[in-house]
């Protein structure tokens, strides 16, 4: 696309968004043709409107029709930690896997609009079986191999799932996850909640795992039993494809649901026009699935434009520094989307690592979950994508479903640093606290003004909280949560979060649920979890504890409460025990006081006077030194 075409179709979205929408729809092939775009609202009851007499099917759109066309095109080349593990399939071979496994799906009694949990590594059965929902229109719900068995189980009893598929044993490096053993403790923790009636048992490692008779089963096997065709299932463009939680401010994490058509349409629309996308492009996005970047850029958005993904089962630096390079290299990978994270972490391995590897394939480079550092930017550019890559720093959110705000490659000037230009049909808007717009250059909340296809319809089960989440802090405007600022140029910043979730690695977690899990630990009071910077994961986890008896404070426990109940990438960089925590006089933890001592940021800490105990300040301050030192 040239700059001309990009700004004409920006042109065009604002001044007529209904025809334009309805223009952008037909990059998807429908059983019924939808003949109106939008009823969205943002007012009064909320109602996220796409295409709602529109028909299609998911799974057919990102298979189907490719199949027609280009049968024998790769699909989906997989590489595996070992370099003998290795798997290529073309739509025809990618279709027939997702047929037999939607088959068996059936005759397990899985029914439209039914919810099944994924529980999978990076292998290729986890983008089968979400295509394989698709097809029959069940609601899939794909659960990070991370999580504790407390935070699978309380995903499978919210979701209602009735069908769990997991892998015997997850590789990561040299560990071994144990996938079936923490899914069954799951299960049972659920009781008399739990819906599910069958495990589909992947395997991984062939490690021998417990099976429950009548209930669980060996993937494989019941795959073999089934044909290579299955209809796929009519669904209306509003019909649930996927749920998916995201931790909130609150400790009950929140399903966001995704409908079919106005969600495979963004990833789709994104997915061209973020990345340039072109028929030969070998497309690398490096998110695990279970995260919203991984459906839309590793599944739906590439599948669905006919392109070639690479799923990569591995971490970027195992066995050796510098394995991810040598992966972009061996399969000619022109497109590469990862996060900041991960060019943090290649940074400190030094230059000559990845001037090591070629990288005369990449065209687009990109990154994704957090704000990048211009220094991040600029090394990106110069090192991986050797100063002629366009870089696509990305901004978006598991609730927006795809890119919002970004300089498309080739399109967009790219700063470093800047999350630059709102995409077309996306209408960005700052508003001060007072919740009046700001004109112009300068900095506020950050909201969008009108809905977009790709966002979320609603929270699982309770569309009171969507709206109670996203709707009151900004009337009229979806609010996003994050603060921005916009230049003369028009370019936006992301500032960072405005609520209560620090962003570790990409991964959101929110506040509330790191101190339910420290209030398990019987010799604590009370606890505040709070983020700060941090040079490789964006921000880290510092919990402060208020032990129940002084001098009595075992940090391991509280490591231990938050790695059973959220997951060990939830564990903190730091635990303080100190004596109380900065509260107003309702009783209000003040949390930025928290961060800034946390960070040793302690310049400016602002009136201390409506504290209920001003000098618990420069007491919190020398506990923290003390403990550092």
């Amino acid at each position: 696309m040239t700059v001309g075409q990009y700004e004409a179709m920006v042109r065009r979205a604002q001044q007529d968004p209904e025809a334009f929408w309805l223009e952008q729809a037909r990059r998807l092939s429908w059983q019924s043709a939808p003949r109106q775009a939008s009823r969205s609202e943002f007012t009064n009851d909320i109602r996220i409107d796409w295409f709602a007499d529109g028909r299609l099917n998911v799974s057919e759109n990102c298979l189907d029709r490719h199949v027609r066309t280009q049968p024998d095109k790769v699909a989906l080349l997989w590489q595996g930690q070992e370099a003998e593990q290795k798997e290529s399939l073309t739509y025809r071979e990618l279709h027939a896997r997702v047929c037999r496994l939607a088959n068996v799906l059936r005759r397990l009694g899985v029914k439209k609009g039914d919810c099944v949990a994924i529980h999978l590594p990076m292998v290729v059965e986890g983008v089968v079986a979400m295509l394989a929902c698709a097809r029959i229109g069940a609601v899939h719900v794909v659960l990070f191999g991370g999580f504790s068995a407390e935070g699978l189980a309380e995903r499978l009893s919210d979701s209602g799932a009735l069908l769990v598929l997991t892998a015997d044993v997850a590789r990561r490096g040299s560990k071994r996850i144990p996938s079936k053993t923490t899914m069954d403790e799951a299960i049972a923790r659920c009781g008399a909640e739990s819906r599910v009636q069958h495990v589909l048992v992947v395997r991984v490692t062939g490690a021998d795992v417990p099976m429950q008779p009548g209930r669980d089963l060996f993937y494989a096997e019941e795959v073999a039993r089934e044909q290579p065709e299955c209809p796929p299932e009519s669904m209306n463009a509003q019909d649930p494809l996927f749920l998916l939680y995201t931790s909130g401010s609150t400790g009950r994490p929140k399903g966001l649901v995704h409908g079919s058509g106005g969600y495979l349409l963004w990833a789709a629309f994104t997915h061209a026009t973020v990345f340039d996308h072109r028929p030969d492009d070998i497309f690398w996005c490096t998110a695990d699935t279970s995260w919203i970047t991984g459906h839309t850029y590793v599944v739906y958005g590439p599948l669905a434009n006919g392109g070639t993904i690479l799923v990569y089962e591995g971490l970027p630096s195992w066995p050796e520094p510098g394995r991810w390079w040598d992966v972009i290299d061996q399969y000619g990978v022109t497109a590469f989307y990862s996060s900041p994270t991960v060019v943090r972490a290649a940074m400190r391995e030094g230059d000559e690592v990845v001037r090591g590897r070629s990288l005369a394939s990449l065209r687009v480079i990109g990154t994704v979950g957090e704000p990048i550092s211009p220094e991040a930017w600029q090394w990106f550019h110069d090192e991986v994508g050797k100063g002629r890559c366009p870089v696509v720093d990305t901004w978006w959110q598991t609730e927006t479903g795809g890119v919002m705000i970004t300089a498309a490659a080739g399109c967009v000037t790219p700063r470093p640093g800047a999350a630059c230009q709102p995409l077309p049909g996306v209408q960005a808007a700052l508003l001060d606290t007072q919740g009046q717009p700001v004109e112009g250059p300068g900095e506020g909340l950050l909201c969008i003004a009108q809905s977009w296809p790709g966002q979320a319809l609603t929270i699982w089960q309770d569309h009171a909280r969507y709206r109670q989440t996203y709707f009151t802090t900004c009337p009229g405007y979806y609010f996003t949560g994050d603060g921005a600022r916009r230049d003369a140029e028009g370019d936006y910043w992301i500032t960072g979060r405005v609520d209560d979730v620090v962003n570790v690695s990409g991964h959101r977690i929110g506040t509330a649920e790191i101190e339910d899990a420290v209030a398990t630990d019987h010799e604590v009071v009370e606890s505040a979890a709070v983020g700060v910077p941090h040079d490789l994961k964006g921000q880290g986890l510092v919990v402060f504890v208020v032990p129940r008896q002084e001098g009595v404070f075992d940090p391991a426990a509280v490591s231990r409460a938050i790695a059973a109940a959220v997951g060990r990438y939830a564990v903190p960089e730091k635990i303080y025990a100190v004596r109380d925590l900065p509260k107003t006089r309702s009783g209000k933890i003040v949390r930025r006081l928290l961060r800034k001592i946390a960070a040793q940021e302690l310049d400016g800490l602002g009136d201390l006077s409506t504290l209920a105990d001003p000098e618990i300040v420069q007491e919190l301050i020398a506990s923290v030194q003390a403990q550092n030192a």
